[in-house]
């Protein structure tokens, strides 16, 4: 996120959710939902892609 410019607590207040749920996500300690991981995106200004090669 730090490309983004944005801080764990200001996609946290984006996502409204707790910025301990973004650390989670970034240090890959839980499994997440693909409905997570859209939003995820979107409040990044990104699309999300998933291909199976």
């Amino acid at each position: 996120m730090k490309e983004e410019g944005l801080t764990q607590q200001e996609l946290a207040d984006k996502l409204q959710t707790q910025k301990s749920a973004i650390s989670r996500i970034e240090n890959n300690s839980e499994d997440v939902k693909l409905s997570t991981l859209e939003r995820f995106a979107s409040a990044l200004g990104k699309k999300l892609e998933l291909r199976l090669v």
